[in-house]
């Protein structure tokens, strides 16, 4: 995908904060909320994210058997390609060392959560920062915010010309093999999405009538910004911190899978799990089917919920 149309599809999210109110006086997410409810695809996505975060919580309460024990050893010879499959003791067999693959899918789920909110709060937290400075530098900053914030706006490009997984990998590799920096890596890739995102609903709300207003009642452009601005701008930023979390699953998944993730292959994370069970694919096909089955249930859960979002916050949508 090009930067400009990466650009194009955050620039029309972005537009969405345009908008406050419907023509019959009902607050943005209220009527939006009331669209969710009726859409089928909002609820699909919300029932698997609330059941996947169900399973990251109590997980570790709930699994019949230690994820890290080799019970059951002695049952599985690898290199001969003999592997234990489903049985009434274990649900989803045993891994290649004689563990139980059901108890690591349950354990699982809270690391590939963690993974994903993390890397979204960090890329959420810096890209607010640098497009909540770009905005206001580019709605009340005159001339010279307009040629800061075309600066900025020009580094936030560079970066979402590389493709996002490339850009992963790289800092990956360049930080070592750990939990930490898959987290930072796939955080740093959503910076650019976020600033670019909150800058163009900004200058979507600096027009505004309440903001020409303020302006002329001589309120400070600092008040104007933090009070009224960034607040009126969040809507399309919460939408695609939902998108991201998707993203961030699948991305970390990604770097796990090539060996940047996390370098103890003891503790279940879904990813890891997916890199590990690659060379006995041949012999046992389950071993990968189950972890990529739940990143891909999980990423397709927030995809379907961020859409339903968007679409619900769309006025061009709107009946």
């Amino acid at each position: 995908m090009s930067v400009a149309t990466k650009t194009d599809k955050i620039q029309r999210l972005a537009e969405l904060a345009a908008v406050k109110e419907t023509s019959t006086g009902a607050s943005l997410w209220r009527e939006a909320f009331r669209r969710l409810k009726r859409s089928k695809m909002a609820i699909i996505g919300a029932i698997v994210i609330g059941l996947f975060i169900l399973l990251a919580i109590v997980g570790p309460y709930i699994a019949p058997f230690s994820p890290t024990a080799q019970t059951w050893r002695n049952e599985v010879f690898a290199n001969r390609g003999e592997f234990v499959g489903m049985r009434p003791e274990n649900w989803f067999g045993l891994d290649h060392l004689g563990r139980d693959m059901f108890s690591r899918m349950l354990v699982g789920a809270r690391q590939t959560l963690l993974v994903g909110v993390v890397a979204t709060t960090i890329g959420l937290i810096i890209g607010f920062v640098i497009g909540g400075l770009s905005g206001a530098f580019a709605t009340l900053g005159g001339d010279t915010g307009r040629r800061i914030d075309s600066v900025i706006m020009r580094f936030i490009d560079m970066m979402l010309a590389m493709p996002s997984l490339l850009l992963a990998v790289s800092i990956a590799a360049v930080m070592g093999q750990s939990l930490t920096t898959v987290m930072i890596a796939v955080g740093v890739v959503q910076i650019p999405v976020f600033a670019r995102l909150l800058r163009g609903s900004m200058l979507a709300q600096g027009s505004a009538d309440y903001v020409l207003a303020a302006k002329s009642l001589g309120v400070r452009k600092r008040r104007i910004v933090l009070s009224q601005i960034i607040p009126n701008s969040l809507s399309p930023v919460i939408v695609q911190a939902t998108l991201s979390l998707a993203t961030a699953i699948i991305e970390a998944a990604a770097l796990s899978y090539l060996g940047l993730g996390n370098p103890d292959p003891a503790i279940p994370e879904w990813g890891v799990m997916l890199t590990q069970a690659q060379r006995f694919f041949d012999n046992a096909p389950m071993m990968a089917v189950y972890p990529a089955v739940g990143i891909i249930i999980t990423a397709l859960g927030f995809t379907l919920l961020g859409e339903a979002m968007r679409e619900a916050l769309d006025p061009k949508l709107r009946g």
